[in-house]
């Protein structure tokens, strides 16, 4: 005949194996589906990631053709690119936003380039310059309209 102690220290034993059983059931449950759904984020960024750099790709001004050779006047700023591969006006600017104290506008990047800022025609060229080295990545552009080198 069974010890009926035993008997109960088994059977209750039995039920703390089921409930841990059924709470580890449960936590395995959650870690898969947490997986499948980082899966699904992972193939989505990846998707997004190849998406964007064939944005970028198509956003990237074509470069022109001087003496049969293909050449971008104004390359994209990349790690190890140094100034002296833009045109000179452009190192000028560069220069010239470098020198001063803090950001600058655009009619004081003139002044000290030799551009003619009381004639509005003759400023505006120089902005552009000033907005395609922003759109590069030579120069940032703050939200009040002033340049000033990137960091």
């Amino acid at each position: 005949m069974l010890d009926p102690e035993l008997l109960e220290r088994v059977t209750a034993r039995r039920a703390e194996l089921d409930e841990l059983e059924e709470q580890l059931a449960k936590q395995l449950a959650e870690v898969r589906a947490e997986r499948d759904e980082l899966a699904v984020a992972e193939r989505v960024l990846e998707r997004m990631t190849g998406q964007l750099a064939e944005e970028r790709a198509s956003a990237r001004p074509t470069p022109g053709q001087v003496g049969g050779r293909t050449v971008m006047l104004i390359p994209h700023r990349e790690p190890g690119a140094e100034e002296d591969t833009l045109p000179w006006d452009y190192q000028r600017i560069i220069a010239a936003v470098r020198q001063a104290a803090g950001p600058v506008m655009a009619r004081e990047v003139g002044e000290v380039v030799g551009v003619d800022v009381s004639v509005k025609a003759k400023l505006e060229p120089l902005r552009s310059k000033l907005v395609r080295l922003v759109d590069r990545g030579w120069l940032r552009k703050l939200p009040d309209g002033r340049f000033t080198t990137r960091l």
